[in-house]
């Protein structure tokens, strides 16, 4: 559905051009889906419950980690091997462009992985089931792009080999940003997503040239904060997450605030 491809790409980047009205642990996840359902257009938002229904919820904050719980399913082990690479995207050649046959081979990563469910998702000819499917992707994976380390440029596995000391233990920086933070604010999803929500609206980044893709600047953007976000030495201490919890905050609501507006284009057509 090229179409659909273009005329959302167009409206994705007009987002970010004027002032807005957030992969993470289940906690970051469930913020982003909650904080984008809070901004569903009516018809989007009948339509969000009306896939949902058999899973007997209206929330988009159940389904939010779906993607990373399939892993664990052995019935759904195919679909996780399919879909593992579309959780990020890494900038092999160190910088922070996109170039798609450079760092999205055969388009195993999340920019692609996201502009493909999106047009499952907006596809009123596909079966209910496959929408449903793709609509908890989308979900996901915008929630995954917009964690500055499902786009980093370093080779560290995102952060999976950058060992740290965090409270006292031993992990990873990619651990520590997916929920090790989050978690030091001390609020279950729904209240921190009151938190978030009751900051007002969020301003979006300016857009990137060339403009002609909004999946990837996003991308670029978290590559670009992922670049600074690395400690000095190995010990995750107060300090750095006074500094850096302000960030990842800020990433979750610009995801929510882009997933409402892609969840409004593909389901309002």
């Amino acid at each position: 559905m090229p179409s659909l491809r273009r005329s959302m790409t167009v409206a994705l980047l007009g987002l970010a051009l004027t002032p807005a009205v957030q992969a993470w642990g289940a906690l970051g996840h469930s913020i982003v889906a909650d904080l984008a359902q809070r901004h569903l257009s009516p018809t989007a938002e009948a339509e969000v419950e009306r896939l949902l229904a058999p899973e007997h919820t209206k929330s988009l904050a159940d389904i939010a980690s779906w993607a990373d719980e399939i892993r664990n399913d052995p019935a759904q082990n195919a679909l996780w091997k399919q879909t593992r690479a579309l959780h990020y995207v890494d900038f092999t050649a160190g910088d922070c462009s996109y170039t798609p046959p450079r760092d999205c081979k055969d388009g195993q990563c999340v920019v692609a992985g996201i502009d493909h469910y999106v047009q499952v998702l907006g596809d009123k000819t596909q079966p209910d089931a496959k929408r449903l499917e793709a609509l908890k992707f989308v979900v996901h994976f915008i929630g995954d792009e917009h964690q500055p380390l499902h786009g980093g440029s370093r080779d560290d596995k995102g952060g999976n080999a950058y060992q740290v000391q965090f409270n006292d233990k031993g992990t990873n920086l990619h651990s520590v940003w997916d929920s090790g933070m989050l978690k030091t604010h001390g609020l279950e999803w729904k209240p921190y997503a009151d938190e978030l929500e009751a900051r007002g609206p969020v301003t979006l980044p300016a857009p990137i040239p060339p403009f002609d893709n909004a999946y990837a600047q996003w991308a670029e953007e978290s590559c670009v904060v992922s670049r600074d976000i690395y400690p000095n030495g190995h010990n995750i201490d107060q300090a750095y997450v006074d500094k850096e919890l302000p960030v990842a905050e800020l990433r979750l609501r610009e995801a929510g605030r882009r997933l409402a507006e892609v969840l409004n284009l593909a389901l309002s057509r």
